[in-house]
Formats: structure tokens, C-alpha cells, sequence
């Protein structure tokens, strides 16, 4: 066996870790709170205090690494520093069990580096709140600690030199892997030689890509050729979407059945309310059965599906009901030992992300594809956005306990009070008022001291406002230029006055360029990622990212794309658009019987124009997307859009059924797209344009363009994206709006596309 290199934290969570999954002893400080305790201990020592000491040591092939927290030569101690919130004594047993190996553990190998007889360990208990320190200490020699040490790694080498074998034998197939398919596609080898390429550079790469070439396989097979060579540990697959997840799924499966030997093991991550098997109770030993012992039937659990290449949602949730753990958990835990990992943006690119932290805890080399490329600006203002609602507040208030009637209300009449004195419904601020956090720092003590005393406590309505205030509380430390503080007042039901506080994240470059510095590479591709600057600009993309535009594979004679320059989409014409919308739809369903998709800017809009259709044309076959559909909604409303079905499926533009899904040949034949996909114009958007040519325009309109015109217009090139894609495809787009016939709108838009002017405007 050569040798393994596994980090003091990871070597006791494996083996020192036991008894039940506990989390009631939360809410875990922040790590601007952590670090900030940390510092603040350290500098309460004397002068020869030694902070953050890189220790090493080895046993056999096993080489164990980490930095202990502070050593006092003076004392000849060595600690352990820990920040909690809440009243210790509520810490479980487990928890301190761990700490203590992880002290003793770091002893060991202090003691072998010094030569030290014995040392004293101290495990450090520093509250947030308090800033008071409880400090245990024991005093050990150096034999009884390197013994400890040793029994740690007799018994983590086992499984070490599974992983090691494991390891080895994954590397030898994918250098002989080949490609799954007898050839590529059209488009796709430019795209897999340049993913490939940024790989063995260590950079990043903006692909652009036409929709129905097969970006998937074409981007996870390169990364997959690479991790021999560039030495990868895990290779990353991001989606925003569930049908994401299904078609990368489906790419490693056609791999599977390409090389069954392949010993890839590959794992899908899935939302906490959709793996949870006792949503009803809590995370617990005491509340949940499939938290009590979790750690010790963890080991067997994850032996077994270690054995299993595919672990995805059923078969992890199989693999944990046999063996009584909770499904959720084990997941995360299988994302150590995984070689694939797919799973939605917010586990990289979140402030708390479960896979950025292990990628830096654990120091692994990653590769990262990220799906559907157009998605992460949006989804990356909302991760780092947060709401505090007086609606939420009062309900809070409403429900919550004497003892937290006190800081409630406080916080109540600061937001009355700040409230008041805003006379527009709207307003931007420059800076968070400081009594309104204050007050809302006052309250999240007063809550999170009240939970830890009462762990069994149940109140929805605290619990969601609780919530809401941390997330504020939290992205209010890192407050600055890229996001705005503003205040919206509405009418609501619980108050005369409703108030919403929000910290709106306007650009998320700062937030999310750690994360591409903490991949060692990282593939964005999409059919719409044009132009480059406005995603390199708002996502903070590493100044040497490639870019890259792939050409069509389709002909423009594939699809015929018409703009109907007689009818007018904005909100003011909506009601008259109606009957010359519908006018179109029924001349092209009648010229040529078929499916088609017709996608509106609302759900309002599109149930004016389904319900005026019916009305009119009462033989053309219709369904409508509702509101909050669920998954077997979704695939209900797809299944209607079959090989030798007929009929119009309405949809709203930028949602479900506008991107992430496979409609070739008979299943859809054309699209009706009766929005130019922008953004309505309102205070908020206003504000957000402002800002952008605050930070990065010149005066020519960058601001209007990154808050309206681009994202819009992405919108319409992936709805329409969904009628081509394969080379047989043929199909018809209209074009539903006159601003279509406008030079600037149409170099926006496919360059393979030939766009019939359409009919004249009236």
C-alpha cells in the first residue's frame, strides 16, 4: 500500500464518532463568529503561545496531518479551541467524545515532534454570547497518547487500504476509458478537447454549447479522463434543476453500460425534505429511530454501499432503511468517499456548502461541471439574499413563549418605527440601521438560548422567523457595495403595516470567486452564455477563464423561426394581445397538427390567452402549467407531449418546462413565445441597474442590459432551444412580439437561426 494522507478531523470523525445523530444542540456560531473566537482566545495567552501549529506524523502507510488550535509552552499545554452558542451542558456526550480525540490525537503528535514526556491537553469551550471560557483539561504522557494515536489509525488502515486499492483501480479504467458512444456528435469533440484542456491547465472554461448536441456526456467524459493524470479526488456535477440531476444520471448510466467493470462510484445528493423519512419528528436520538445509533450503524452502512457504484436517491434510501440510519445523512456522509457527487448548486456555491467545506477540510483536488451555466447569476443573488418580514415577526410573536415576548417586541417596534419614517413604499438604504440589528441580534440570542434550554419545543412560526433572522443576521456581516439594503412596505393581513427588510444581492462575483479557487478546475456550459462578460462580470469568473462558443450543428433550415411583428407583449397591450396571439397558434396548428409549447411571461398572462383559446378553437387539444407543481405533475405534464400527440402545452418562460428537458422528434415540433423574457420594469429592478453601473458600467447602458435585456433574452433562446435537438429535428419558433424585428434584440439571439421577418407591423 502506498501511502494515505487523511487529515486529524476526518481520522476521529471516522473512528472516534458514536451514538446518536444529535443536532439539538445548535445553532452552531458562524464562521465569521468562529474565527473571530479563535483570535480572540488565542490573544487572551501570553506571548509564547504558539496558535495554529502544523503538526505531522506517520503509522505504517498512514500519514496524518492538521493544525492544532494553540500550544503554551509555558503551561505545556496544548488546546482545542471550540465556539458554541447556548448552555454547554446541552452539548451531547458524543460531540465531546470526539473533541476529546481530536486533542489527543494532536497531543500525540506534538509530543513525537518535541520529544515531550507528557503534555496536559485542554479542550476550550468559548461562548459566542458570553465570551467566557470553560476550559477541561487532562494530562497524559507521551506513551498513553501515541498508543491512542495508534489505535486511531489501526483503525482507520483498513479501510484506508481500501480506498487506496479502490482508488488505484478507478484511475486504471478511466485512462483506458473510451468514449460511449461509436463516435461524437457534431459540436461534441470541440467541447470535450476543450474541458479536457482547462483541466490539465487548472482553469476554468465558459462553454457554449447548441442545446441537442449532448453537452453532458461530452463534458463528464474529458473530466473523467482527467483525474488520472491531473490527480483529482472527486469530480463535481451541479445542476439548478431536478431533470439536471435525471439526465447526468442517465450519462454516468450509459458509461456503466459502456465499461460495466468501471468501478466509479457515484453519488446523487437530494434536498433535505425530499429524503427525510419522519419529517414529523425531530433529529434526534430520542424523536427520530433512524437517528438513535446513527453512528454506530454507520460503519456497516457506508461498507455497504461502498460495494454499490450507483448511489443514487432510491438506492441510498434503500441501503439506509436496511440498516436503520437516516437516508439524508448517510448521503452526506457518502460524499467523502464518492468519486462522482451530483447534487443542486447550493451544495458548492452556498455559504454554508456542505462540498465546498469538505473540499477544504479535506484539501482535495476538484473537478466541477456546472449545468445549465445561464442559472448560477440567479441563483447565486438569491443564496446570498436574505428577507426579514415583519409578517413572519408577527406570527413569531404571536405563537412564542413569555420569555421571548421581550426581545420580540422590541424588534417589532423598531421595524414600526423605521417603517414610519419611510415615506415611499420603496426605499434603498445605505447601510443596515443599526438599531434594527441590534434589536434582531437581541432576539436570535434570546431564541437560540430558549431552544437549547427547550430542545423538545415546537412552534413553526418561531422556528421560521428564527430562521430568517439568522440568515439576515449572517450575510449582514459581510454587507457591502454588491448587494442593497432596502425596505418594501405592503399591506398584509396581520398588520396595518407590513415591512419586509431585505439585504438583496445584486452581484455575487465576491461570494462565489472562492469557490472557483477552491476547484482545480471548473467547466460552466450552457446553450446561452452570451454575452461572456456579463456572466464572467457577475460571477466573478478567474481572469484566465476560456471562453468558448460551439458552433451549430443544426441547419437554419431545421427550424423555421417567425416574428409576429404586428402584436405588442408589453404589460400595457396584454389584454388586446390575446386574440392575435391565439390567431397564430391556430393557423400554425392547423397548417401542421403536432405538439407545441407556448410560453407567456406569467401565469396571469398565460391563463388570459389559454382560456381565450378554448373559447375560440375548442378542438385544439391544451393543458396549462398551475402554480407549485410537483414532480409527478411535471412528468404528467410532459408525458402529454408524446410521439403521436397533438396539442398546445401552455407554460411560463424561465420555468420548469423552459430548459433541462429532452422533447426530440414527434414529441415537439414548435414553440410559441409570446414574451421577450424581461425582467418587469419595477423599483427594485431599477435600483439593481442603478447599482451595476455603479460598479461596472461606463455610461452605455450595462446596467440596463445585465438587469433586463440579457437575462431576458436567455430565457427565450432556451425555451426555444427546446425544439431542436437532434440532427432529423425539424420545427417552427414564433416569435411573438414586434421588438423581435429589432437589430439589437436579434444579435441576442442563435447566429444559425434565419428569422423570417414575419408579417408586417399594423
Amino acid at each position: 500500500m502506498r501511502n494515505y494522507t487523511v487529515a486529524v478531523r476526518a481520522l476521529c470523525e471516522f473512528t472516534a464518532k458514536a451514538g446518536d445523530l444529535d443536532l439539538r444542540f445548535t445553532p452552531a456560531p458562524t464562521a465569521q463568529e468562529g474565527i473571530a473566537g479563535h483570535l480572540l482566545v488565542a490573544g487572551r495567552r501570553g506571548a509564547s503561545y504558539e496558535a495554529e501549529l502544523p503538526l505531522t506524523g506517520s503509522f505504517g502507510p498512514l500519514t496524518v496531518r492538521g493544525r492544532a488550535d494553540g500550544y503554551d509552552p509555558a503551561l505545556n499545554r496544548l488546546e482545542e479551541i471550540k465556539t458554541f452558542k447556548g448552555r454547554l451542558a446541552l452539548m451531547p456526550a458524543n460531540h465531546r467524545a470526539l473533541h476529546w480525540a481530536q486533542v489527543k490525537v494532536y497531543g500525540a503528535l506534538l509530543c513525537a515532534a518535541r520529544q515531550l514526556p507528557e503534555i496536559e491537553v485542554a479542550l476550550v469551550y468559548f461562548d459566542i454570547g458570553t465570551q467566557a471560557e470553560t476550559v477541561l483539561t487532562e494530562r497524559h504522557s507521551a506513551a498513553a497518547l501515541n498508543e491512542f494515536f495508534e489505535v486511531q489509525c489501526q483503525r482507520f488502515i483498513a479501510w484506508a487500504t481500501q480506498e487506496m486499492a479502490h482508488r488505484t483501480t478507478r484511475d486504471a479504467a478511466l485512462s483506458a476509458l473510451t468514449f460511449p458512444h461509436a463516435d461524437f456528435r457534431t459540436g461534441q469533440r470541440p467541447l470535450a478537447e476543450a474541458a479536457y484542456k482547462a483541466a490539465v491547465a487548472g482553469r476554468c472554461l465558459l462553454a457554449q454549447a447548441p442545446t441537442g448536441i449532448g453537452k453532458t456526456i461530452a463534458t463528464i467524459f474529458p473530466l473523467l479522463k482527467a483525474l488520472p493524470g491531473q490527480a483529482l479526488d472527486k469530480l463535481f456535477f451541479l445542476t439548478a434543476k431536478t431533470s439536471g440531476r435525471a439526465m447526468a444520471l442517465d450519462a454516468f448510466a450509459v458509461l456503466h453500460q459502456h465499461s460495466p467493470e468501471l468501478p466509479l462510484r457515484r453519488l446523487e445528493l437530494v434536498a433535505r425534505d425530499k429524503a427525510c423519512e419522519h419529517p414529523e419528528l425531530a433529529c434526534h436520538g430520542d424523536s427520530c429511530p433512524l437517528a438513535d445509533g446513527f453512528y454506530d450503524r454507520l460503519p456497516a452502512a457506508r461498507s455497504a454501499a461502498m460495494a454499490q457504484p450507483n448511489l443514487d436517491r432510491a438506492n441510498v434510501r434503500t441501503l439506509a432503511l436496511a440498516h436503520q440510519v437516516c437516508p439524508y445523512y448517510l448521503s452526506q456522509e457518502l460524499a467523502r468517499w464518492s468519486d462522482v457527487v451530483i447534487g443542486d448548486y447550493n451544495y458548492f456555491f452556498d455559504g454554508s456548502a456542505l462540498l465546498h467545506g469538505l473540499t477544504k477540510a479535506q484539501q482535495w483536488r476538484v473537478a466541477v461541471l456546472v449545468d445549465e451555466a445561464h442559472n448560477p447569476v440567479e441563483r447565486g443573488r438569491k443564496m446570498y439574499s436574505a428577507d426579514l418580514q415583519q409578517g413572519t415577526l408577527n406570527a413569531a410573536r404571536h405563537s412564542a413563549p413569555a420569555a421571548l415576548k421581550k426581545p420580540l417586541d422590541k424588534l417589532h417596534r423598531c421595524f414600526n418605527a423605521l417603517s414610519k419614517t419611510q415615506a415611499e413604499p420603496y426605499q434603498v438604504y445605505e447601510a443596515i440601521p443599526p438599531p434594527l440589528l441590534t434589536a434582531l441580534q437581541q432576539a436570535s440570542s434570546a431564541i437560540s438560548e430558549f431552544l437549547t434550554e427547550h430542545p423538545t419545543h415546537v412552534d413553526a412560526a418561531l422556528q421560521a422567523f428564527y430562521f430568517e433572522a439568522l440568515h439576515f443576521a449572517k450575510l449582514a456581516e459581510s454587507f457591502d457595495a454588491h448587494s442593497l439594503c432596502d425596505l418594501s412596505k405592503t399591506a398584509t393581513a396581520l398588520s396595518k403595516t407590513g415591512a419586509t427588510w431585505c439585504l438583496r444581492n445584486v452581484v455575487p462575483a465576491p461570494f462565489l470567486k472562492p469557490r472557483w479557487q477552491a476547484a482545480h478546475t471548473t467547466t460552466l456550459f450552457s446553450a446561452t452564455l452570451q454575452p461572456t462578460p456579463f456572466y464572467a462580470d457577475l460571477l466573478g469568473l478567474p481572469d484566465d477563464t476560456v471562453a468558448l462558443d460551439v458552433a451549430s450543428p443544426f441547419q437554419p433550415e431545421q427550424l423555421q423561426v417567425r416574428v409576429a411583428r404586428h402584436i405588442s407583449t408589453r404589460y400595457r397591450h396584454r389584454r388586446e394581445s390575446a386574440q392575435a396571439i391565439i390567431e397564430v397558434m391556430a393557423r400554425q396548428f392547423a397548417a401542421q397538427p403536432g405538439n407545441y409549447l407556448a410560453f407567456f411571461s406569467s401565469h396571469d398572462y398565460l391563463q388570459d390567452v389559454a382560456a381565450e383559446l378554448q373559447a375560440r378553437h375548442p378542438l385544439i387539444p391544451m393543458w396549462t402549467q398551475s402554480r407549485r407543481m410537483s414532480e409527478a405533475d411535471q412528468q404528467g405534464f410532459l408525458a402529454r407531449l408524446n410521439d403521436g400527440g397533438q396539442g398546445i402545452a401552455f407554460a411560463v418562460l424561465g420555468g420548469s418546462f423552459a430548459e433541462g428537458i429532452d422533447l426530440p422528434g414527434r414529441r415537439l415540433i414548435g414553440a410559441f413565445i409570446a414574451t421577450l423574457g424581461l425582467p418587469q420594469v419595477n423599483p427594485v429592478n431599477e435600483q439593481i441597474a442603478r447599482r451595476i453601473d455603479t460598479l461596472m458600467g461606463n455610461g452605455n447602458g450595462t446596467g440596463h442590459d445585465y438587469t433586463y435585456t440579457f437575462p431576458g433574452l436567455q430565457k427565450v433562446v432556451q425555451a426555444a432551444g427546446r425544439v431542436i435537438r437532434t440532427l432529423d429535428d425539424c420545427g417552427v419558433v414564433h416569435l411573438m412580439d414586434d421588438r423581435y424585428a429589432q437589430r439589437a434584440v436579434q444579435r441576442l439571439l442563435p447566429s444559425w437561426w434565419r428569422i423570417d421577418p414575419g408579417l408586417p407591423q399594423k
